[in-house]
Formats: structure tokens, sequence, C-alpha cells
């Protein structure tokens, strides 16, 4: 049975740089959980802390729990897939399966046993014979999930293993760990800066920057409703309007902005007065409305990137406006009469407009 895990206000320092910061988190047994986040942003040192190759400096660690401060990697409930997937080239497949219960002192047919299990568990039968180099590297992938899964560990904590994989082999990937996940009720912490494997395969995620946890939720949350300027540019595309309220009621927020007045809604309760970014999503913006009210930017056209079944639409920056405005398109035949210099309006419906606190975006 899988065990809960629980960071106790845990930092982490490495003389005087703080690389994770008070963190308190519960993941729940059986969850698939991910940290996601810029490179830098404290994640991977969490996932050590919790493997036990690092103790932290502050706070505590617990899995079912017992605390871990003190307990070394190979007494802990836990199994660590690394990103470079660390196989042994010159054993078999099922010798690196079955690697670990070697050095439990496991007797051999027991070892071949449960190698040959895993091997039906990751859809890999029959395969155990073949050397590593003769595996795809999604097929590299699964062993490395097996090898770990054999010392029926309770926790399965996985640092970026999918990031040296082609695009439609990640995909294929994501499908794959999450069945294994679903199939063995296990714990998974999973560590990303990919926003397409945290939002894809996660029952929550934790976003991450410079050290601490900026939101927790599951994945349509954090997408649909950021708490913060960062989670709100870091998770998927956002056009970003800076300005100032004007006016606050019935749950929306009217915000005077360098590119006309903007109506969105007003998460946070803001004040008139306050400075406030309004954020839209792209695929929330729509092209010539005819029913938006004051929410209508016009700015010429800079560019349309054409990426098949949809394009987007990029409208140079308003004044005083830290991005360009990006509008996703369905490609319906007619974007061709979309040419660079020539001035469209696009807009937005209000419920589709956040209305959160000036603050730190995350880099491009």
């Amino acid at each position: 049975m899988s065990r809960d895990v629980e960071l106790d206000h845990v930092t982490m320092r490495f003389g005087d740089f703080t690389a994770v910061n008070d963190v308190s988190l519960h993941i729940k047994a059986g969850e698939f959980f991910s940290f996601l986040g810029p490179s830098g942003c404290g994640k991977t040192t969490i996932l050590r802390m919790i493997s036990g190759f690092m103790d932290p400096t502050g706070g505590a660690i617990r899995i079912g729990g017992q605390d871990m401060r003190g307990i070394g990697p190979n007494k802990r409930p836990t199994a660590l897939i690394f990103q470079n997937l660390a196989l042994f080239p010159m054993m078999s497949v099922a010798d690196n399966i079955a690697f670990g219960l070697e050095m439990r002192g496991v007797d051999k047919a027991a070892r071949r046993k449960r190698a040959e299990e895993l091997l039906d568990l990751i859809a890999l039968p029959g395969s155990g014979d073949k050397r590593i180099d003769e595996l795809s590297g999604g097929q590299k992938q699964r062993v490395a999930i097996a090898r770990a899964l054999a010392v029926e560990p309770q926790v399965m904590l996985l640092d970026e293993p999918l990031s040296a994989l082609d695009l439609k082999l990640r995909q294929h990937m994501r499908a794959e760990l999450r069945a294994i996940q679903r199939r063995t009720g296990l714990t998974f912490i999973y560590i990303t800066h990919d926003q397409g494997e945290a939002l894809t395969m996660s029952d929550r995620v934790a976003v991450m920057s410079r050290g601490r946890i900026e939101q927790v939720g599951p994945s349509a949350s954090i997408y649909d409703a950021p708490e913060t300027p960062f989670v709100a540019t870091f998770v998927g595309e956002n056009n970003v309007f800076r300005g100032k309220v004007t006016a606050a009621a019935d749950g929306l927020a009217r915000v005077e902005t360098p590119a006309g007045v903007l109506l969105g809604r007003n998460a946070r309760g803001m004040s008139v007065g306050s400075d406030a970014l309004i954020f839209v999503r792209p695929e929330r913006m729509r092209l010539d409305p005819a029913d938006a009210g004051d929410n209508r930017v016009t700015r010429p056209v800079a560019h349309l990137d054409f990426e098949g079944s949809f394009a987007n639409l990029v409208l140079s920056a308003p004044e005083g406006s830290p991005r360009p405005i990006l509008v996703q398109l369905a490609n319906d035949g007619r974007l061709g009469s979309l040419q660079p210099g020539a001035e469209r309006t696009v807009g937005f419906a209000p419920a589709d407009g956040l209305v959160l606190p000036a603050g730190e975006l995350a880099k491009d």
C-alpha cells in the first residue's frame, strides 16, 4: 500500500543560497503528483530530499507518518528513476530489472520470475534476454520503471525521465506512465519543466518558482484559475495587459490599460486604485468580436504562425504591454486575409479575463 508523503516547512540551503524555502505539502497515497517549474526553481532538490540523497537544513519529511531524517536512500520506501535512466549496458534486460533484488539477496529463480512479471506489466513480454542497446528509447524508459518497481517501493520518484525522448515518444510515454501508475496504485512524484507532461498526467500539480510553491491544485484549476502572475504566464500562453483598477463590483473588475478599458473576473477581490494585470488565454480571444463590449483591442498584425489545424495570430504589443497579443484561430480556410501590417480588432468576454495583482511574470 502506498503511503502519504508530507513536507513540513522544508528548507534546503547551500551556503548563502536557499534552494527550497519553507515548503509545506501533503501528497496523498496513490496520487500522481507533479512538481512543475523552470530550471533552478528547487523541484529536483525536493525530490532528492524525499529520496534520501539530501537531508533538509530545516523542516521535516515524513513518509507514512515516519520522519525520514537520518534514513538513507536504501532504507526508504522509495525508488528514484534518474533523468539518464542509468541502465547497465553489459547486463540483459532481465538482469537490469532484477538488479535491486540481487543486491537484497533474492535467489536467481525468484529474480527471473519477478523480472518476467514486470516485463508483462510494462508491455515488453519475452524481452528479458535482450541487450539494453537493442531497445528503443521508450523501451529503455519502461525497463527503468520496471527496475524501480522490482524492489516494491511505496513511492516512485521520477526526475524528468522523458526529457531525452523526441516529441511523439514523449507523448506516448506520458500515457504509458499514467497507465502503469494506475495499475500499480503507487504514489508517483514527478519532476518536470514541461507543462504538457504535468497537466496531462497529474492528479495535482505544484508550480514552483525561486524555491517556493506558487500554487497547488488539479491541472484544470492551475490552467483556468492561476493564482499568481507567475503561474498565469508559466503554465500555457497568456495575453497580459497592465493597468489600474477603476471599478469593482459583482465579481468583476474594470481595468484602465494603455490598450483601453478591459473587464475581467476579480478573482482576488482587488479594490479601486490597485495596480493590476489582466490575463486572457489566446484560445479565448476572438477576432472581430460582435459582442465583447469594452473588451476590444485594435492592433496591427505582426505575423501569423501556421500550425496546420490552427494558427497563432500575433498582433503588435500595445504601449506599455510586456508582450504582443496572441490569438489562437482555427484553420477555417480564411487565414490568408490576415496580412502583416493590417489593423485587426480582437476581444474577449469578461468571464474569460482574469484580473490579478501586479507581480512577477515567468520569463519567456
